[in-house]
């Protein structure tokens, strides 16, 4: 009976034993250090795995939760999660680290790729560039886009990546105008002129250094003239007259320039 008890208890612990050893084979990371997780996540990230390093940085913050590596994985893991498409997660991540980290030594590179987030993954303002119809687009990444480059200028005007911020927010500044007169064009065109001085009163208020505030005076010229609001029509005019005495929409209307409005800068 003894034999037999040890014959079966042999048995029962060969299924225990071998869960261990997969489990164990499974995990490769159970035994590296927080550096050997900081290392294998970069090379990951180097070589395009982005997916792969986003577990090897999840896991280093779990085990090594304090330190210089978990504080650095919490800047690089956001930028994984951007390139592979994750972009809530990336954002997600970029407030986190702001929040925990308020006074980190490179939190204004947290600021700059929460703008990049947003200025790559807005389709409003690429598909400018491709003639989608921006009436279709939601300009929040752009308006988010602007608003986190300008945090970073205003808080880091010493930074390295506030020059490239700047030119950033010059294109923005232009594209949401733009986008403002895309509507104010819709407008004209089905004689919604009310509509569309409206639409380029906003750019001109909103975004007075943008290229765009040419053409936005130009439409309320036109608009007030097909209202019959002649003494509002010889004010827009003067005005257009004073800072664009040479434009080329008194002779070309509203027609698409040929030069697209992205190489003017």
């Amino acid at each position: 009976m003894r034999s037999l008890a040890a014959i079966v208890s042999f048995f029962l612990l060969i299924p225990l034993s071998g869960c261990s050893i997969f489990s164990e084979t499974r995990d490769e990371t159970s035994r590296w250090s927080a550096n050997r997780l900081y290392t294998e996540a970069k090379e990951a990230m180097m070589e395009g795995a982005y997916e792969q390093a986003i577990k090897y940085y999840e896991t280093l913050e779990a085990r090594f939760p304090y330190g210089r590596y978990a504080q650095q994985a919490q800047i690089d893991i956001a930028y994984a999660y951007w390139k592979s498409g994750e972009r809530a997660s990336a954002l997600a991540a970029c407030d986190r680290f702001v929040k925990l980290h308020p006074n980190h030594s490179n939190v204004d590179y947290v600021y700059y790729l929460r703008g990049l987030i947003n200025f790559n993954e807005d389709q409003g303002i690429l598909g400018f560039i491709s003639r989608q119809d921006m009436t279709e687009r939601d300009p929040k990444g752009a308006r988010d886009a602007f608003e986190a480059f300008r945090e970073l200028s205003t808080r880091f005007p010493d930074s390295k990546y506030t020059p490239d911020a700047l030119q950033r927010m010059k294109y923005l500044v232009n594209a949401l105008a733009r986008l403002e007169l895309h509507v104010a064009r819709y407008y004209m065109r089905r004689e919604a002129y009310l509509a569309a001085i409206n639409r380029a009163q906003y750019a001109i208020v909103h975004y007075p250094e943008a290229p765009a505030i040419e053409e936005a005076l130009f439409i309320m010229v036109q608009a007030y003239d097909r209202l019959g609001m002649s003494d509002l029509r010889d004010d827009s005019e003067r005005v257009m007259r004073k800072n664009f005495p040479d434009s080329e929409y008194y002779t070309r209307g509203l027609d698409s320039p040929k030069t697209p409005w992205w190489q003017l800068w």
